[in-house]
């Protein structure tokens, strides 16, 4: 079983001169709907009121085959809005609440039973950003580290989490405790403004000494992703596509990465030291495969992830 922790969302998508559409959305959410269309099973933790909205969310997890053990609360349901430019890039504006308890440790100090038989549990974005949820996340991420492997991206939203000392002390704190991060450039140019993303990304590789990441990626949007790890450094070209818009994006090249690390059976706390031996020419396979899942989430609309009948096929269009 593979895990997700994180928020759910609804992306009000908007383009000038057209009513707003909502999409079922959230970083952690569009990533475990990628696992579940690539043939993994998983499960989603997150939280969505008992609204309209969490309707929407509760029904597109289900569609997906995404298992969703914690049930809706009666907070509003958050909402993200997606303004569009010309060229289809989003700008975003957030209205969210975000705790989960259901993730915490059992009262006896026992970690939580829906983590029991996580082999790979990823989180990221606002989940790890926003108190109270990010120490609730935090604390899970902790009790699944001793038997699952553990990814994370904070693909950041200044626009909700404004101080970038406190966004950077989270993200430290994860990518120590994380075997496999993935990072915008813009992310890195936030966190850390006036170096290179590749630098930073290199420094998180060696921060945990022999605990943190195996593998540290960089995404850069037309350039194609850049990697890290122990052996050297990989990179590869994006596939040639039309561009809709970028929503979801990240998030499927995220889940595709995931999926190709579970395919090659890397998951698990117990292959630690075989992922750390990953070669080059390992790295840039499994990036490559990313990049084609992103490609063709960015050739449609919203956060709308390929299937592996779809990445088998190696279609970019609908």
């Amino acid at each position: 079983m593979l895990t997700v922790i994180g928020e759910a969302l609804i992306d009000e998508v908007v383009r000038a001169g057209q009513a707003p559409v909502p999409h079922v959305g959230g970083s952690p959410l569009n990533v475990a709907v990628g696992l579940a269309r690539l043939g993994h099973p998983v499960q989603f933790l997150g939280r969505f009121g008992r609204d309209a909205y969490g309707d929407m969310v509760a029904a597109h997890l289900a569609g997906n085959a995404v298992l969703v053990p914690v049930a809706p609360d009666g907070l509003p349901t958050s909402i993200a809005r997606a303004v569009l430019s010309p060229g289809g890039a989003a700008a975003y504006e957030f209205a969210l609440d975000w705790e989960l308890p259901a993730v915490a440790r059992q009262p006896d100090g026992a970690p939580n039973f829906m983590l029991a038989a996580t082999t790979l549990l990823h989180t990221g974005s606002i989940a790890t950003m926003l108190a109270p949820g990010a120490g609730q996340v935090f604390s899970a991420v902790v009790a699944a580290h001793p038997s699952a492997t553990i990814s994370y991206d904070p693909n950041c939203r200044p626009s909700i989490i404004k101080d970038v000392n406190h966004a950077r002390e989270q993200a430290e704190k994860f990518v120590r405790l994380s075997d496999v991060v993935k990072a915008s450039d813009e992310d890195l140019a936030w966190l850390y403004p006036g170096t290179d993303p590749k630098e930073s990304a290199r420094r998180w590789l060696a921060m945990g000494g022999t605990e943190g990441p195996a593998v540290v990626i960089v995404t850069q949007g037309g350039d194609g992703p850049w990697a890290v790890c122990a052996a050297g450094e990989a990179a590869c070209e994006v596939p040639p596509t039309e561009v809709v818009d970028t929503v979801g994006a990240g998030d499927s090249f995220m889940a595709a990465l995931l999926a190709a690390l579970v395919d090659r059976e890397l998951d698990g706390a117990q292959r630690r030291d075989t992922l750390r031996a990953i070669t080059r020419e390992q790295l840039e396979e499994l990036i490559r495969y990313a990049a084609r899942a992103a490609a063709i989430t960015v050739s449609r609309a919203g956060a709308n992830p390929p299937t592996r009948a779809e990445l088998q096929k190696g279609q970019h269009h609908v």
